[in-house]
């Protein structure tokens, strides 16, 4: 792994250039670039990627045993995990970095759409 150079923030270390992010949202480099943006030395966003693509799986497999209890409970359970996350990602956000992501923040929203799916499928199934 490339050591840090002086003055360049951590995400461009990835690609090469600094986050876009689109006004009058554009916390995007002081978010990424806080301390609070890895978690054992991985980013944040590397987390995220696993979730949706575990969320995307299980939703998969939903389509094919809408009825199983297992896939509809790890559903909740991972949807409701990833809005805890979420909460306290915004909470870092408003309290200590002082600077909003746009993307943390469509996450968030994607997030809890999740969650409220999950929900429904759980009570549209129990009623059968």
């Amino acid at each position: 792994m490339a050591a840090r150079t002086p003055g360049r923030p951590r995400a461009a270390l990835y690609n090469s250039q600094a986050l876009w992010c689109p006004p009058p949202i554009n916390g995007c480099n002081e978010v990424a670039n806080s301390p609070y943006a890895r978690i054992f030395n991985l980013p944040v966003g590397y987390y995220g990627v696993v979730y949706y693509l575990y969320m995307f799986g299980l939703a998969a497999l939903l389509a094919f045993e809408p009825f199983s209890r297992a896939l509809r409970l790890a559903a909740l359970g991972y949807a409701a995990l990833g809005v805890g996350f979420s909460i306290y990602f915004m909470i870092l956000q408003i309290a200590f970095i002082h600077a909003f992501c746009i993307y943390c923040l469509g996450s968030a929203v994607t997030t809890l759409l999740l969650l409220i799916a999950a929900l429904a499928h759980l009570q549209f199934t129990n009623r059968r």
